[in-house]
């Protein structure tokens, strides 16, 4: 997800054209400049993206960084710019600190950054967001020099205090000592005087052979109690004098607008404040949600659905096919996306085939979307779980006429994302916008989606369709590799458009070590118009081409007559997949030979969001004929896991909310209407239906990448490797169980 914000930032500054004129109360001469600039369509010299979007922004940072604040009494507050939705990146973002700092871990707390993309853009997405499981891995370098600056200022401050070189102090837990004479100040007791110390600008870093903290069993949560006992402040629990609730009323099918409404029973609802029509729909605003949900019911509206997407989710599908078979349209055109030896040569001889289809998946998150939004004249407040604050920003300034950086938003924690609460259009922050605007005067506007909202306005990870084809050599590896993919692009609705190749419907399949081993390759994709809203989906394209590519090579490997996990460690071996190799033969010593009696094994490994995952999932039938997996070994290579124990519960949530849609997840539509509109018809994993998960991660000196989503992609193709090894047909379709038909 990181490389596609990338391309917001690239393109801002010709965005920010819309923001209109500077704010008059908050704005400094620079902040002026800065927005004449970018409307003229281009940049100062000097003047970065981030300076540009972090104009009229008042965050002020204290002696110690933007990242650390440091109370009287030696107690340590992070400043997360990560939101944190359940994936639990604030602890060990607070532990990279506290590990270089030497801070009491009992003593740190976490904070959550306020909206700047100047102090807190992610260092892979130019702009401040969380995404593509990067929160960990672009603040690692940037968090440790924090820490170890801000462990120099207290040694530099008691070196002068105690007239000692700085080289004979050291520091442990937030106590700062000097061996040789005895003495020791706690921070709380240096702060005054660390303070007015200038910090290094490149700190000395620990050898991560020396961390304490780093990799403990230490490093556990710090919200888990508040989160708890209902002391954790979501965006439902914001409360304020003279609050408003709104709901909107959206169009059934995709594309539809307002053309007219009969609000004369909506305004007869006690407690109805005002009806009125926005960009999206038609808003009830209320002194509370009954009241806003009850008058919504209440109205009439009639939509225009001239430009409506009619299809139902089997007539997408199916022209989907038709592109896959060169039958489309004209304007549909073909990108490559791997290409090797002589494409013409790729379908000559004896082929394997095999074709895939993935449906709709709605992120289906435990909190719905909702948001709170005060404007007043044309500053604007906003209070809800913001993933891309940046985004959130422009989009708020544009609608109030302000710059970017003066939107204030303060992020709260949000009950899961997997891609939906980003994306560019800031699709419901935008709505309370545009309510809290009408309203006026500053009032708070707090806008609630219900579960049926969430699920039928989209956003949805997309239909795909596979069309493989691959030609084996003499010793049973593949030799040409023919590959097609037909998607919708998730990236057409970005600022700059579709982009030559959207590697967001390909990645997991791009770069694949299997490709890298066959010799001809001729893989393209086509991305044909849908009228349904698209998002990136908790791993993205790996969500299917994880089971492609792992399905088709367990195919493969019997077909060859070959076992296959030394298939695989043949073709790493080939393509020189280091790591894919050592995941798996640590997947495999932790399973033990021994197969739990009555169930199946099958493996599957996937690299996506820079780790590497081996999965060996036992399977068996449960009665009723649907597929039950019970223990499930995982091997990850992350670099350095800061917290063992939340790579481990990554790897849990990801394999169930995975198995989720290998099983059961799926998003269709009947002439345009979505037909799952709540958790009774879009079936989830229950508790007792869920795995038991075992991780065990490969010690690694490199650096952090992905946890948050390596382990969704890879339980689908386990589990339908294992149904392969029972003599079970190919899964050519998910999900593996289909719903009942009514």
């Amino acid at each position: 997800m990181s490389r596609y914000i990338r391309n917001i930032a690239e393109t801002a500054q010709s965005a920010a054209t819309d923001a209109g004129p500077a704010s008059p109360g908050g704005a400094t001469r620079r902040d002026v400049i800065v927005a004449a600039t970018l409307a003229g369509g281009a940049l100062l010299v000097g003047c970065s993206l981030a300076d540009a979007m972090s104009a009229g922004s008042q965050v002020e940072i204290g002696a110690f960084g933007p990242f650390i604040k440091i109370a009287a009494d030696g107690a340590v507050t992070v400043i997360s710019k990560h939101i944190e939705f359940g994936q639990g990146n604030h602890v060990g973002l607070s532990a990279i600190v506290a590990e270089e700092l030497d801070a009491d871990w009992a003593r740190v707390t976490v904070e959550q950054a306020p909206a700047n993309a100047k102090l807190y853009a992610n260092l892979g997405m130019g702009v401040q967001g969380t995404g593509g499981s990067t929160a960990i891995a672009n603040s690692w370098e940037q968090l440790r020099k924090a820490g170890a600056g801000a462990r120099a200022m207290f040694v530099q401050a008691a070196a002068n205090r105690w007239q000692v070189a700085p080289g004979e102090i050291t520091v442990k837990d937030g106590l700062v000592s000097h061996a040789a004479s005895g003495k020791s100040a706690s921070f709380g007791d240096l702060i005054v005087d660390a303070s007015k110390v200038t910090p290094p600008e490149t700190p000395t870093l620990k050898d991560p052979k020396t961390f304490t903290l780093i990799g403990t069993q230490r490093v556990r949560r710090k919200d888990s109690v508040a989160k708890s006992n209902g002391t954790a402040v979501f965006t439902l629990d914001v409360k304020e004098e003279g609050l408003l609730t709104a709901m909107v009323a959206h169009a059934p099918r995709f594309g539809a607008t307002v053309a007219s409404f009969d609000d004369s029973a909506a305004r007869k609802v006690a407690g109805v404040v005002d009806v009125f029509k926005i960009p999206t729909g038609v808003a009830v605003v209320a002194k509370n949600t009954w009241a806003a949900r009850q008058g919504r019911e209440a109205l009439k509206v009639t939509w225009d659905e001239s430009k409506v997407e009619a299809r139902g989710s089997d007539a997408i599908l199916a022209d989907f096919k038709k592109v896959a078979a060169g039958q489309g349209p004209a304007d549909v055109k073909w990108t490559p996306f791997e290409t090797k030896g002589d494409p013409a040569s790729v379908t000559d001889g004896e082929l394997f085939q095999a074709t895939y289809d993935f449906p709709f998946l709605a992120h289906a998150t435990m909190e719905p979307m909702n948001c709170v939004a005060r404007v007043k004249g044309n500053n604007a407040h906003l209070t809800f779980g913001s993933q891309i604050p940046t985004v959130d920003q422009l989009n708020t300034a544009r609608i109030v006429g302000n710059l970017p950086g003066a939107v204030r938003i303060d992020t709260l924690f949000a009950g899961g994302s997997f891609g939906r609460r980003g994306n560019f259009q800031s699709d419901y922050a935008v709505e309370c916008v545009h309510i809290a605007k009408k309203v006026g005067n500053g009032t708070a506007v707090k806008l609630v989606w219900t579960r049926e909202d969430d699920m039928m306005a989209g956003y949805f990870r997309p239909i795909v369709h596979h069309d493989v084809k691959v030609r084996l050599d003499k010793d049973g590896f593949p030799a040409s590799w023919r590959h097609r993919v037909v998607t919708q692009s998730i990236m057409k609705g970005s600022p700059t458009g579709t982009p030559k190749l959207d590697e967001t419907a390909v990645e997991g399949a791009l770069g694949s070590p299997y490709l890298k081993a066959t010799p001809v390759v001729d893989a393209q994709l086509a991305l044909p118009d849908v009228g349904v809203p698209v998002l990136w989906w908790r791993a993205v394209g790996a969500t299917h081409t994880a089971f492609v590519m792992e399905h088709t090579i367990d195919q493969l490997a019997r077909k060859a007559g070959k076992d296959p996990v030394d298939y695989r460690k043949a073709l790493y071996t080939k393509a020189g997949a280091k790591r894919h190799l050592a995941v798996l033969e640590l997947a495999m010593e932790k399973a033990g030979p021994t197969v739990t009696e009555g169930y199946t094994r099958g493996v599957a490994v996937h690299e996506s969001f820079g780790s590497v995952v081996a999965q060996i999932a036992e399977v068996t039938i449960a009665p009723g004929g649907e597929p039950r997996v019970g223990r499930v070994v995982t091997a990850i290579d992350c670099g350095i896991a800061i917290a063992t124990d939340q790579v481990a519960a990554q790897m849990e949530g990801g394999t169930c909310y995975g198995l989720t849609a290998a099983l059961f997840g799926q998003v269709t539509l009947k002439d345009g209407v979505v037909q799952e509109t709540n958790f009774d018809t879009y079936r989830s994993l229950r508790m007792n239906e869920a795995p038991t998960v075992e991780t065990y991660i490969v010690p690694s000196a490199n650096a952090p990448s992905g946890a948050g989503e390596p382990g969704t992609p890879v339980i689908g193709p386990a589990v339908a490797n294992a149904l392969l090894a029972m003599g079970r047909p190919a899964t050519s379709s998910l999900p593996m169980v289909k719903p009942a038909v009514a």
